[in-house]
């Protein structure tokens, strides 16, 4: 998903956009409440997608409250944040992809009808938080970093879906297990543009 930084823009403070603090907040409790719901289904299914996916809503919830308290400072302390967003959605994939290598010792087979049900209501909930922000997806580092995030968990949603599909029809762990690489790659490349980013608008604001 690299391709889709763009190479303009938006500088959000000190006039933040009043609707933007209001959206925030609302994603805030999206995620929170998410992460309880999709942490006991992949528990209860055994699947490392929803786990994944469930960390996922945890460290959005997080960081977006970081959002929050830099919201108006500047721009250095701005791009700070977002560079410890990016190293931390790093370290989010690596934990992914560790956890998914180890389910391939262990392997238990999910249960794709809790995988698919908490899938749908968790695609409902990131799709609300993805209209919520698309009209701030071109801000500095630190609201790109919010965007991509609610971006990358609708895409996550729909990858658990096809999971669970994948594990109904071939009766085995592989599909979960492809998904949670998958989105496990995907933290890595938003990462990768968020800390990019961060670094370029610290090195502006410090000249």
């Amino acid at each position: 998903m690299s391709g889709c930084c763009h190479s303009h823009h938006h500088d959000f403070s000190p006039t933040m956009p009043a609707g933007y603090r209001r959206a925030l907040w609302l994603v805030i409790a999206i995620n929170a409440s998410m992460f309880f719901v999709e942490m006991a289904g992949g528990a209860l299914a055994n699947s490392q997608a929803l786990k994944a996916d469930a960390l996922d809503f945890l460290g959005d919830s997080l960081t977006y409250g970081l959002s929050l308290a830099v919201l108006g400072a500047s721009l250095k302390v701005r791009a700070t944040a977002a560079l410890f967003k990016g190293f931390s959605l790093a370290a989010m994939g690596l934990w992914v992809l560790g956890g998914t290598a180890w389910q391939v010792l262990v392997l238990g087979l999910p249960m794709a009808p809790v995988m698919g049900a908490i899938g749908v209501l968790a695609l409902v909930a990131n799709l609300s938080s993805v209209l919520l922000l698309v009209r701030y997806k071109d801000g500095d580092a630190n609201v790109r970093s919010v965007w991509l995030c609610s971006r990358n968990d609708a895409i996550g949603n729909v990858a658990v879906l096809a999971a669970a599909g994948g594990v109904a029809l071939t009766e085995t762990a592989w599909p979960d297990l492809a998904v949670a690489a998958l989105m496990a790659t995907l933290f890595l490349s938003s990462a990768s543009q968020i800390i990019r980013q961060a670094l370029a608008e610290r090195r502006v604001a410090t000249t």
